[in-house]
């Protein structure tokens, strides 16, 4: 099942085009990383297809609703944690988490039951009285996956999760991500780190808003005769820029 397709999407800032007809299919269960260095538009491409901004043109659907014309049922199916996720520092671990579900309109009869889960499977049971301005860098972003989380996505949209984190934080991440996927949930990820992309089922490629390559990793790697993903990636760009 494709649960997320893109057809000649495109926005404009201006002058500016941040996303350029950008095609791309996602299927059901699958990581899929969007890698790009800063500007590339990696955001907005999340962004328009959470229903935060509207493209210029083109077309896209998450989980058969369209991104424009049927965005708030989108949403109802949807996690975006964009990478200053809404964290109160304020409020503990479970404040933060039950407020989320105060949003997503979680009902009581299952509710603790669902935050016993993301505790457990996040690691933060231990600390779920502790505030969350106390928490490290990886323990906050695992905090704002479980308030994401709270309402059973269906599509997991996060954008550069580990920026900033310590590896060892963004191991656990990564095999937090990999938990998901048992239970079908869909990932589109960003990223600027080329070892984490590795990590992906498959990785698009976007400079300058267009999207260059995609594929699995491993693909890519050998079609470009790279031993890193790095590598293929600079090839990539470099022969884009000298094309007319």
């Amino acid at each position: 099942m494709i649960t997320i397709r893109t057809q000649n999407l495109t926005r404009k800032f201006g002058d500016l085009v941040a996303v350029d007809n950008l095609n791309l299919e996602v299927e059901e269960g699958e990581i899929f990383g969007l890698v790009g260095p800063d500007g590339a538009g990696k955001t907005t491409t999340m962004r328009l297809l959470t229903g935060i901004l509207d493209p210029t043109s083109g077309d896209g659907w998450v989980y058969d609703k369209h991104i424009v014309k049927e965005a708030e049922p989108l949403k109802e199916n949807i996690a975006y944690m964009s990478q200053r996720f809404g964290l109160y520092e304020e409020l503990t671990v479970m404040e933060n988490i039950n407020f989320y579900a105060d949003v997503y309109g979680i009902g009581k009869a299952h509710r603790q039951e669902t935050i016993d889960r993301l505790l457990g499977f996040s690691g933060l049971l231990p600390f779920k009285q502790r505030f969350a301005g106390k928490l490290s860098g990886g323990m906050k972003q695992k905090l704002g996956l479980a308030c994401a989380l709270i309402h059973t996505p269906k599509v997991l949209f996060l954008d550069e999760p580990t920026n900033g984190v310590d590896p060892v934080s963004r191991r656990d991440f990564w095999k937090i991500l990999y938990d998901l996927l048992k239970e079908k949930v869909t990932i589109f990820c960003s990223t600027a780190y080329l070892d984490e992309a590795e990590r992906c089922k498959r990785v698009g490629m976007i400079h300058k808003g267009k999207l260059l390559h995609c594929e699995e990793p491993e693909k890519i790697k050998k079609q470009w005769n790279a031993k890193t993903l790095e590598e293929a990636f600079i090839a990539i760009i470099k022969k884009a820029e000298q094309s007319p």
